[in-house]
């Protein structure tokens, strides 16, 4: 029994590692993107409010019979807001102090005296507190869970003009607070549906699992909840990058975790080696991290050269040395991210086949070559993608055979590294040229932009620019409602006929 115990708490330790897999990307949203997001979330709340429904208020006081309708909002006043972080996967919205203005359509029936007009009324002292459940979905997708909401009206105020208008004074009492209980009942279902379904909607914009080219895609699945504290929202991603041909391939992750300590800048995004490996891996996978060159597309001083360099063992063949050259470069392993706080490089190991190819004829290989070769690597945002630009820093080439062979291929490490540099850097930097959407909703963007390298992952840092309005958003995406969520017929408009009060 205490053998097994011992053994338990041993174990304790790897349990605990194996569980919390480290993130390839992580995001952390400060008070200050927050801030930006409550600005364009205000204007959001205020068109949901604009939009409320209330229900006729119809009453009887001993003769007189009123008919309240057509209510609509006409002004919104929502100046002191705020949006918060609650530890440990809330945001907290509230507004104090609000003011709405309504109008209305009025019926008054006393004893033969008939009357209809509109009132304008004022709803003032409006509260409403909201707070917002973030959590992560089957799918590894953020989504607002659930929502408490708490709306109260402290006054209102209503307007009455007409031949009858002591009598809708008197009467005040009974319209006013009808009004303002009806109207307060309203306020969090409307923003209930706002977060629960519409914001749901913007959050489903956010790339989880597609697909980057033809040749590979992205998991950009949360790997668990958000993480909230009172001043940051930290949101930790699968960020594995995976070939087509083999979509359900898993990576394991080794690389160092990324820890973001700053907090000046609106957002920062952090990229582990992991991020950039399993991207390269992926391409290795898909069996694309090849380049043939032949013919016209050989360099012609770098051909001259080779053919000098191998003209004893092209003389001995046949056909004839007007056969055209080929050149092709494979890599031969995944290349391999380093990111240090001096830079971003990428190792490659790779094989060069030199060979022959004559007219209707099997390919001659005249040597094969091993080259391996390190890559200084840029990496920046532009929008929302994330962009890597290479460039080649070191190279060296060796025969595969002998020693004596690597010596007679000295002369040409020159030339082929002029080559790689003017040849092949070029379409690979336009294949990176896309780069890879960052998972941000849509009409969201990065501005001001600064990478910072650390020992194992590498941050960028910048403020956020809504480039289109969360109502366009959500309007583009808004789920389309069911029949059932209509209802069967449309209540009739007030009667104007007295007798039908």
């Amino acid at each position: 029994m205490a053998a097994g115990s011992c053994l338990l708490l041993l174990l304790l330790p790897s349990l605990v590692t194996a569980s919390h897999s480290p993130p390839g990307c992580k995001i952390r949203i400060t008070s200050k993107g927050l801030d930006l997001v409550k600005q364009e979330g205000l204007r959001f709340v205020e068109q949901e409010l604009q939009n409320i429904t209330v229900s006729d208020l119809h009453g009887k006081e001993g003769q007189f019979h009123y008919n309240i309708s057509q209510v609509k909002v006409t002004d919104l006043q929502l100046a002191f807001s705020d949006l918060n972080f609650q530890p440990e996967q809330h945001l907290v919205f509230n507004i104090n102090n609000a003011s709405i203005s309504l109008r209305f359509r009025r019926q008054l029936l006393y004893w033969f005296f008939y009357d209809i007009g509109s009132i304008n009324a004022s709803a003032d002292g409006v509260y409403i507190y909201t707070v917002l459940q973030l959590a992560k979905d089957e799918a590894g997708r953020l989504k607002i869970s659930n929502m408490t909401c708490n709306a109260s009206i402290a006054r209102m105020h209503a307007g009455f003009s007409g031949t009858l208008r002591k009598v809708y004074e008197f009467l005040s009492t009974f319209i006013v607070t009808g009004m303002r209980f009806l109207l307060s009942q309203q306020i969090c279902p409307s923003l209930e549906h706002a977060s629960l379904v519409l914001l749901n909607s913007l959050l489903d914009t956010v790339p989880v699992r597609n697909y980057v080219d033809e040749h590979i895609g992205i998991d950009y699945s949360l790997l668990r909840v958000p993480s909230i504290s009172t001043d940051t929202l930290d949101l930790d991603f699968k960020g594995m990058f995976f070939p087509r041909v083999r979509e359900d391939q898993e990576l394991e992750n080794h690389a160092v975790e990324p820890v973001i300590k700053e907090t000046e800048r609106m957002v920062y995004v952090a990229f582990s080696e992991y991020f950039f490996d399993s991207a390269m891996h992926s391409y290795f996978q898909a069996g694309v991290l090849t380049i043939e060159l032949q013919g016209e597309k050989v360099p012609k001083d770098l051909e001259v050269l080779l053919r000098a360099t191998f003209f004893g063992t092209i003389f001995m063949l046949s056909p004839s040395v007007d056969a055209p050259l080929q050149l092709m470069l494979q890599v031969s392993a995944p290349p391999r991210c380093t990111i240090k706080p001096s830079g971003t490089s990428v190792s490659v190991s790779a094989f060069l086949n030199i060979s022959l190819v004559p007219p209707d004829r099997p390919p001659v290989q005249l040597s094969s070559m091993a080259m391996e070769t390190k890559l200084s690597a840029k990496v920046f945002l532009q929008g929302k993608a994330l962009r890597v630009q290479l460039d080649l820093r070191r190279f060296r080439i060796y025969s595969k055979q002998s020693a004596l062979e690597s010596l007679a291929l000295f002369s040409l490490q020159a030339p082929l590294k002029t080559l790689l540099q003017l040849t092949i850097m070029p379409i690979i930097n336009e294949r990176t040229k896309k780069g890879v959407q960052i998972p941000l909703p849509e009409g969201m963007d990065f501005t001001r932009e600064v990478v910072t390298n650390h020992a194992g992952f590498l941050t960028v840092g910048a403020d956020l620019h809504f480039s289109k309005g969360l109502r366009e958003v959500i309007e583009k995406y808004r789920p389309v409602p069911t029949a059932a969520a209509y209802p069967s017929s449309w209540p009739a408009e007030p009667s104007l006929d007295p007798s039908s009060l």
